[in-house]
């Protein structure tokens, strides 16, 4: 380790061993026999994208810092990037081993259901006509085979694209490649019932003999390449300029080129072919990893469309319908009912219709006069987009702050922030180095004269669809102090100004982080003088280190901390002298737990903000975050109540130990307790 500062170093752990262990619960939820079958083999297609998208970022991120010659060791652990990776890449091996184990026990069970992922050697005599008809007609005209030798370079192959890969016999040695056309179908279902498919790339595979037929194959697979997709620092440092979109759109189109970080391959290939791979795309051995489930899964999501309704009845969740709040009138004007009392929508258990209805309701109402928002995420087909544009058309005023740097999605924002342009709405880029995470929205109306302002402020993106998926939260609010701070955010957010001052609101990256310090400070006093403390936090990760250290001081000092920390949380609990205060769960449900609440005191005095911050240094220090006050009592109520029920879960939620691992939870008073079963019940019904 490179750390000096041991004490420091014995309630911390390394991010992304916390991560895998994170992805492993996501993994384990497929193995749990209360989770429908199907729901099952998407938990391992979730664990299988996720595990794609960190060997994209951070060991993209830690490969590149590993060649650099500066100290970059990890400041929680002291370990060095390659000591990082070289864990990563051991403990990723045992994940690949147990979700195979995994794959194969669902695919079986699936097949008692009806439902079968079949390779070639186990179709009938009728289901291999089918499919070498289907071959002949559908997939051969497609394919692009290609010889490689020295005459025929080594192509570049397409981050996560599927590639049929062979070496042929003789002393000459050649190589043969054929890339899986991503305008194939993912899979290819056999006439009839019961549901039998087989994927285009085993299809393929089973042909390679004929499509290469003057050569004798001596081995073959299928592969994949990751790359790198980590867009450096240096490339999201732009001027914000009329030329911003162009330069994204040239930094989308780098990252499929970028360096390779791991190969995978489905099948068993011999030295020679291995030893080809590494050496082409420079690889070592560790950085291979084998896979007998399939390298991309994504084909799992469009099964349900042959599901007959049986299967989906018995395969799948039960179906819910979030709810609309009792506490609003559909027929009633939402603007109304804003004005008279604050609103806290509960994704996905309610519905985000009340505020698509008050956006809608503002496009038309001649007495609004603007409308300003900002935007990370959005469905591909949004209405919130379609009420800002009918807002523009409608001479309101209408600005929009718009991160085109949300990683993956920038494509799409980009598409957006064109359409908004056009409708008349002005959009803004956000700032050099800093993302615009926030999520807020402000309308400013004159009602009689006077300036008035209704404020949104939510945990999660302005997404209707993962609004059904997530749980998230989202105040209304027509408090004037809110508003007005509102108002000055997004002046400054107009101004580059990243050093405003509020009186309400707390904004990173200048006043978040450390009204959060001293929050937790106020606990440690109230403990030091004897008076009731504690901490409540709900996060989606925990890695700043500050606010680690200063609760482990708050822990010391006697206040007692519950953490719920669904993923990455670099703090241990449990560790004398240290966290022994303090307790930390992790719930990984039917829902992505999503929302961000921190609860500071334990009575009537207590501090409760909902917001769009994890606690991690990438957060609270590179970028524009907000954290809201909860100051209607009814709401805070209503917030700790849900606290209360999800700290209560026995059934999804795991306490984390003083070692890093999970482990369920144990004598508990409640009998299989699921919260997020429980609000489904409660709310939507």
């Amino acid at each position: 380790m490179h750390s000096s500062d041991e004490s420091v170093i014995n309630y911390m752990q390394n991010r992304e061993l916390s991560w895998l262990t994170f992805n492993e619960r996501i993994l384990e939820e497929a193995m749990d026999e209360k989770v429908p079958l199907f729901e099952q083999l998407k938990f391992i297609s979730i664990f299988s994208s996720n595990l794609d998208e960190f060997f994209m970022i951070r060991v993209g991120s830690l490969t590149d810092l590993s060649l650099m010659e500066n100290d970059n060791h990890d400041n929680k652990t002291g370990m060095s990037p390659k000591q990082q990776l070289d864990k990563i890449f051991k403990r990723a091996t045992l994940l690949y081993k147990k979700r195979d184990d995994i794959y194969h026990e669902v695919e079986n069970q699936l097949r008692e259901s009806q439902i079968s992922n079949l390779d070639m050697k186990e179709l009938n005599k009728q289901g291999k006509k089918y499919i070498e008809k289907y071959y002949k007609d559908y997939i051969l005209p497609i394919l692009s085979p290609q010889v490689i030798n020295s005459r025929h370079p080594f192509p570049h192959l397409v981050n996560k694209d599927l590639y049929i890969i062979c070496v042929f016999s003789g002393d000459d040695t050649k190589f043969g490649l054929i890339p899986v056309s991503k305008s194939l179908p993912k899979y290819v279902p056999l006439p009839g019932e019961p549901l039998q498919y087989v994927l285009t790339e085993k299809i393929i595979l089973h042909y390679l003999k004929d499509i290469f037929s003057m050569y004798k194959i001596e081995n073959s697979a299928i592969i994949s390449v990751t790359r790198n997709a980590d867009i450096s620092a240096e490339d999201e440092v732009f001027e914000v300029d009329d030329n911003f979109r162009e330069r994204m759109k040239k930094v989308l189109k780098r990252r499929s080129r970028l360096s390779p970080v791991r190969l995978e391959v489905q099948g068993r290939m011999n030295k020679v072919l291995t030893f080809f791979l590494m050496d082409r795309l420079k690889l070592d051995k560790d950085q291979v990893f084998t896979s007998k489930a399939p390298l991309v899964m994504s084909y799992v999501f469009q099964l349900p469309g042959k599901f007959s309704p049986l299967q989906k009845n018995e395969l799948s969740y039960p179906p819910f319908e979030p709810a609309y709040p009792d506490c609003l009138n559909r027929n009633e004007s939402m603007t109304e009912q804003c004005k008279n009392k604050d609103i806290l929508l509960f994704f996905p258990y309610q519905q985000m219709e009340p505020f698509l209805h008050l956006l809608k309701e503002s496009a038309v109402d001649p007495n609004v006069i603007s409308i300003k928002i900002t935007i990370y995420r959005v469905a591909n087909n949004s209405r919130l987009i379609e009420y800002l544009c009918m807002a523009a058309e409608n001479s309101k005023e209408v600005i929009v702050l718009m991160e085109l740097k949300a990683r993956f999605d920038e494509q799409n924002n980009i598409d957006w922030a064109e359409r908004l342009e056009e409708a008349g709405c002005t959009v803004i880029y956000g700032f050099e180095g800093f993302k615009v995470h926030s999520k807020i929205c402000l309308i400013t109306r004159r009602d009689g004269g006077q300036i008035n302002y209704i404020t949104q402020i939510g945990t999660g993106n302005y997404n209707e669809k993962t609004a059904k998926l997530y749980t998230d939260l989202s105040l209304i609010t027509a408090a004037p102090a809110i508003g007005q701070d509102a108002m000055k955010f997004f002046k400054n957010m107009t101004l580059s100004n990243l050093k405003g001052e509020y009186n309400h609101l707390l904004v990173a990256p200048h006043s978040l982080k450390n009204n959060i310090m001293t929050l937790i400070d106020n606990e440690i006093e109230k403990s030091f003088r004897g008076e009731e403390c504690g901490i409540i936090i709900k996060s989606n990760s925990l890695t700043d280190k500050d606010i680690i250290k200063k609760l482990s001081e708050a822990s010391i000092a006697g206040v007692e901390i519950k953490l719920i920390i669904r993923g990455i949380c670099c703090l241990l609990p449990g560790i004398d002298g240290k966290t022994d205060n303090i307790t930390i769960l992790s719930i990984v449900g039917r829902f992505l737990e999503h929302s961000r609440i921190y609860l500071f005191g334990k009575n009537e005095q207590s501090k409760m903000y909902i917001s769009s911050a994890d606690m991690m240094t990438r957060n609270t220090s590179r970028r524009v975050e907000i954290a809201c006050p909860i100051n209607d009592n009814d709401i805070k109520n209503q917030i700790i109540s849900q606290l209360n029920i999800m700290s209560n879960d026995n059934e999804k939620a795991r306490v984390l130990n003083n070692d890093g691992s999970y482990s369920k939870r144990e004598g508990s008073d409640i009998v299989d307790f699921d919260s997020q079963k429980f609000f489904i019940n409660r709310m939507t019904t």
